[in-house]
């Protein structure tokens, strides 16, 4: 890994000089091709070639929020460096202090190190925003935090701020389930795990299948995830 992201900075750097001698107007079409082609190749999972693609459209055009975006989720959500992403993240949100997507990521950086305190302040801010088209992610970090730190009343307030967004996502029922499971509520744990189920699509509510699938993930999954999924499994037994 470390071998090809140096190869990527090389190869950006390459194109340096010739970026800056480009009309303005042509650095920014020029950018948001770059732009699409990474968006096109992290979908794929190429994420070398987005890398490369994100670079070569931020030398383009440096202060565009979505670029910056898009290199802070390649190292958040792919290479695992944390410090980096928050560095992307942080400047997309000097270029445009009421991008909110940039406030729900950077939150999820500091999530992803532990500190979820601070992550529920990026996130209470990303939600601020009115205009902000999917807050229900927000809150749903939201709440996945406060589980965290053992405020499970608060965690489940914003579960139910998602569902108002988005009453088919069973993905918040499910930790809605572990609120309850967590306050001895194990009723209502079975309940929402229970309307969990019914939305899954591979689930249809099976609890048999929801136990095996659960089971499997168990034996590949490590700390907090895999305490997650056995608590799942209690749950299933109620």
């Amino acid at each position: 890994m470390g071998y090809w992201k140096i190869t990527a900075v090389l190869v950006v750097g390459l194109s340096v000089a010739a970026c800056a001698s480009l009309p303005k107007g042509t650095r920014d079409q020029e950018a948001t091709a770059h732009y699409r082609l990474g968006v096109s190749a992290l979908s794929e999972k190429k994420v070398q070639q987005a890398y490369v693609e994100f670079h070569k459209a931020l030398e383009l055009n440096p202060n565009d929020k979505e670029i910056l975006n898009a290199l802070g989720i390649v190292h958040l959500m792919y290479l695992e460096e944390y410090p980096k992403a928050k560095e992307y993240f942080e400047r997309a949100i000097r270029v445009a202090p009421d991008y909110s997507e940039a406030y729900n990521n950077l939150g999820y950086s500091y999530e992803k190190t532990g500190d979820y305190k601070t992550a529920i302040t990026y996130y209470l801010k990303a939600i601020s925003n009115p205009l902000y088209p999917t807050a229900d992610k927000a809150y749903f970090n939201i709440g996945n935090a406060y589980y965290r730190l053992g405020k499970y009343e608060d965690a489940l307030a914003s579960f139910r701020e998602v569902l108002k967004r988005d009453q088919n996502l069973g993905l918040a029922y499910m930790r809605m389930a572990l609120c309850y499971n967590a306050l001895a509520r194990y009723g209502d744990a079975s309940t929402a795990m229970s309307q969990a189920l019914k939305l899954d699509p591979i689930y249809k509510g099976s609890r048999e299948k929801a136990t095996e699938d659960l089971n499997l993930r168990k034996i590949r999954a490590s700390g907090l995830e895999e305490k997650d999924i056995r608590d799942y499994l209690e749950i299933l037994k109620y």
